[in-house]
């Protein structure tokens, strides 16, 4: 393609499972910000007590500070993470101050059930035995929430929603294909059919092995899926193929934990995999398997990064 896209033009082009100008890229958090940029992004606690003029400078910097990130980046989504929903209403319109609108914003916008802590295991299983119509009375519940609060942000120029609930281990979701079908699929369908109806985009994110139920997440017809755990074994090349075929883009799958403790061969092979196998046909988002997370060595994410430089145009 000859012309430049803005960033959120081609974010909103491989959620429809368009062909861009190249690849573009965003995570659903970034957590480097310290290492790779001096200090953190604000977090809503450190709001607690102050007057609303000081809340609404630090909130002001911090949207200035969140555009200064992500345009070196060159993220075509900007992640909206760490801080309450009024708070990140009010950096919303910041940012589309700042940028003119020209690059997207997501925010978590699932409201479906996920793996439970240990903690909570013991109770949810005899709940699905004891009293199925609580569960489902609960399920109903948090959807309606979401749905109402994913309102609320997209209003407040909030695009595009990541669906961040949990599902799988390595070995496999924590409900049967089953009892998946029963208990999340349809609230996590009309979560989706709200999101496209009001004129947002839905991406979907669980790590670990999606395989036995990707076809029922399909069937909810998100606009992506997020984000491919090589760790659990999910190959790019075969999800691809799968998704492409029912007009699904999709975003990953960069080997965190090789990342972390691989060699750097290692790590530049995992990339190139992704890129290989995401990039033909479009409707592909370079991204790492879970989050570039504290701990995270910076010269292994800006490695990935500079691959990505290297291969994204098409």
């Amino acid at each position: 393609m000859s012309n430049v896209m803005t960033h959120r033009d081609r974010a909103a082009c491989v959620l429809n499972c368009g062909v861009p100008d190249r690849i573009p890229t965003f995570e659903l958090e970034y957590q480097l910000a310290p290492l790779m940029f001096g200090h953190d992004f604000l977090y809503s606690h450190e709001l607690n007590g102050l007057s609303q003029k000081e809340i609404d400078y630090k909130i002001e910097e911090n949207a200035n500070f969140m555009v200064e990130v992500y345009d070196k980046l060159d993220y075509s989504i900007i992640p909206m993470a760490f801080m309450t929903e009024d708070h990140v209403i009010a950096t919303a319109k910041h940012i589309h101050r700042l940028t003119g609108g020209k690059v997207m914003l997501t925010h978590h916008g699932d409201g479906t059930f996920e793996i439970p802590d240990g903690e909570h295991m013991y109770d949810f299983v005899y709940r699905i035995a004891d009293d199925p119509d609580g569960m489902h009375e609960e399920a109903e519940k948090k959807m309606k929430w979401a749905i109402e609060r994913n309102k609320r942000l997209f209003d407040a120029g909030i695009e595009s929603f990541i669906l961040c609930a949990d599902y799988c281990y390595n070995s496999g979701p924590f409900l049967s294909p089953k009892m998946f079908r029963e208990y999340i699929t349809p609230y996590l369908a009309e979560i989706i059919r709200q999101i496209r109806e009001m004129g947002g985009f839905a991406i979907k994110h669980t790590d670990g092995n999606i395989m036995p139920i990707l076809d029922q997440l399909m069937e909810c017809r998100p606009h992506a899926i997020h984000s491919l755990d090589p760790m659990a074994g999910v190959d790019i090349a075969v999800v691809k193929k799968m998704t492409q075929e029912k007009g699904i883009a999709i975003c990953g799958n960069v080997n965190c934990a090789l990342m972390q403790t691989g060699t750097d061969e290692e790590v530049r092979e995992s990339a190139l995999y992704a890129l290989k196998h995401g990039k033909p046909g479009g409707g592909y988002f370079f991204t790492t398997s879970n989050v570039p997370f504290r701990g995270l060595p910076a010269e292994r994410y800006q490695m990935i990064l500079d691959i990505w430089k290297e291969h994204r145009d098409y």
